[in-house]
């Protein structure tokens, strides 16, 4: 009975990407108090590049805490070196280009994402755009600051806001962007060799 029991408890629950993710430090403008995250399908797809390089390799994914102030991560680590070029995901406003505690900080107002519109925060950044800037997908928004980062290894914090929501911001990529490992050919029948 037991075992019935938790399987019915494990498929009731909701899953975790639906939870608010804390236990990192807020970015400018995040609420005070956590929240439960929205569900990942209210995020359009509307990104257009990746933060950094092609597809950079994820450090450390999203992992929302079960409780709200809970163990957990509110965004995505990229592999990225020193001095590498931060980009904007998709077009927007640049709503914060400046230092928190010490970590160069970018944030972008995603445009056509709603009321309140979603937010991508960028840590460590060194910032080559002004606040107020408007930027467009694939603009270089800064470089990969040297210091500052909570990773083991160089990297960028991607992080993705609606208000004081955190998201998951993978979930602004296509799929297309997602798709890992190389493009097969397949072969064509029919068709004669040149």
């Amino acid at each position: 009975m037991l075992v019935v029991a938790l399987t019915v408890a494990a498929l009731l629950a909701p899953p975790a990407s639906r939870l608010f993710a804390a236990g990192a430090a807020a970015p400018p403008g995040a609420a005070a108090g956590a929240r439960p995250a929205a569900d990942d399908d209210t995020v359009p797809a509307v990104g257009r590049t990746w933060p950094v390089g092609v597809r950079p390799r994820v450090l450390r994914g999203w992992e929302p805490p079960a409780t709200v102030y809970g163990p957990g991560h509110r965004g995505v680590d990229l592999a990225a070196a020193p001095g590498t070029p931060v980009r904007a995901v998709a077009d927007g406003r640049v709503s914060f280009a400046g230092r928190v505690a010490g970590k160069g900080v970018v944030s972008v107002e995603l445009a056509g994402t709603g009321d309140p519109p979603l937010r991508t925060t960028y840590e460590p950044v060194r910032a080559s755009v002004p606040q107020g800037a408007e930027v467009t997908a694939g603009e270089v928004i800064g470089t990969v600051e040297a210091g500052g980062s909570h990773c083991t290894a160089p990297c960028v914090h991607w992080g993705l806001l609606r208000g004081g929501t955190y998201l998951d911001p993978l979930s602004l990529l296509p799929p297309w962007l997602l798709h890992q490992g190389p493009s097969r050919l397949l072969p064509v029948l029919g068709v004669p060799l040149p």
